[in-house]
């Protein structure tokens, strides 16, 4: 070994020393702040504005996405000392769901996988679980119908958003395409990668089953299959990622909701959700919307779904900039309340990073 190899290595060892005092140094002030707020542990605000002062100031080489990455865990594993939170995610483990759980909170957690978005909405509802983590829309594929028509009765707020970019690999025990004859994969991710199965593999039959992760378990077995999925899943369900990333749409991302029996404080940069009902007569919609525009607050989210137990009436699902105790935004949803049948605020909570 050289002797500047030697001197280079020595240097990672004493930095890698300080780390460690630096990080337990951080664990004891986390401890201190848990005592004094003796309740509500995790804050959405206070951690969204930690993560966005870092990645600001970071001075690089490390990519702020690496930045962000290394200090949830670093936040996860100190929160974890006061209390050990449990996510509910559409399961089973291995989806993306769960992948956009770790995202937001990182590893130190406790995992409940449900087998459906009702049951992770219960879960929290029931004290099973500590917060929830459900999927909303899809950039390629729209809304989530089920996680608008449950939210809108839930008890439930959203108190934070993922952003989570979908890679679909192709996973299989081992090899190649040859001899594939079957392809797993939810309903979504079969849709998502048409064109790629349509190029490479015409001849196998496409099977959706209820998640990726399913779908990977079932690959598992099967030395003829593969499934469509993450790679957390292949890291679960013990397969080799045959082919990354064959999504026909390189940006496809889906957004997650965290839901909880609270919302979060102002961070800075936050958003609000809302579902409004309009009266049915003509321009209803407009007038609904105008005090958005009169105040220039940026409506980021529009979607519209039939309203249950009505004919031809509908929810308007609404996101705005801004944080529903900041005062321009109160006021505008003063004056949206006066001209809608219902308004209801299903949360605020910081903006989510890409």
């Amino acid at each position: 070994m050289s002797d500047e190899l030697l001197k280079l290595r020595n240097g990672i060892d004493a930095i890698d020393a300080e780390l460690l005092r630096l990080l337990n140094e951080r664990a004891k002030l986390a401890q201190q702040v848990g005592h004094i707020k003796d309740g509500q542990i995790y804050r959405a605000e206070r951690e969204a504005q930690v993560l966005r002062r870092l990645c600001t100031e970071n001075p690089g080489p490390l990519r702020p996405e690496n930045i962000e990455h290394l200090f949830r865990e670093i936040m996860s594993a100190c929160r974890d000392l006061e209390q050990h939170l449990r996510i509910a995610y559409l399961g089973p483990e291995g989806t993306f769901s769960q992948a956009a759980a770790f995202k937001h909170f990182g590893h130190a957690v406790g995992n409940v996988p449900c087998a459906t978005i009702d049951e992770v909405f219960r879960a929290v509802e029931t004290g099973r679980a500590d917060y929830a983590v459900a999927p909303v829309e899809n950039s390629s594929e729209g809304a989530v119908s089920r996680t608008l028509d449950l939210i809108v009765g839930s008890s439930l707020k959203i108190c934070g958003e993922v952003l989570l970019p979908i890679h679909q690999n192709l996973l299989r025990k081992s090899g190649g395409l040859e001899g594939v004859t079957k392809v797993y994969s939810h309903a979504q991710s079969l849709a998502q990668c048409q064109h790629w199965l349509n190029q490479n593999l015409p001849q196998a039959e496409r099977i959706p089953v209820s998640s990726n992760a399913e779908a990977a378990r079932l690959a598992s077995g099967e030395p003829s299959s593969a499934a469509i999925a993450g790679e957390i899943a292949a890291e679960t369900y013990g397969l080799d990622i045959t082919v990354p990333r064959i999504e026909d749409e390189p940006n496809n991302t889906t957004r997650f909701l965290v839901l909880a029996d609270h919302d979060a404080s102002p961070s800075g940069r936050d958003k609000t959700s809302l579902v409004i009902t309009a009266a049915n007569v003509p321009g209803a919609v407009v007038k609904l919307l105008q005090p958005l525009a009169d105040a220039g607050v940026s409506m980021t989210k529009f979607e519209s779904r039939p309203a249950r137990g009505a004919n031809w009436e509908y929810l308007f699902f609404v996101d705005v900039e801004g944080h529903r105790e900041d005062a321009v935004v109160a006021n505008v949803l003063k004056e949206i309340t006066t001209r809608s049948a219902m308004l209801k605020v299903l949360g605020s909570y910081p903006s989510a990073c890409a």
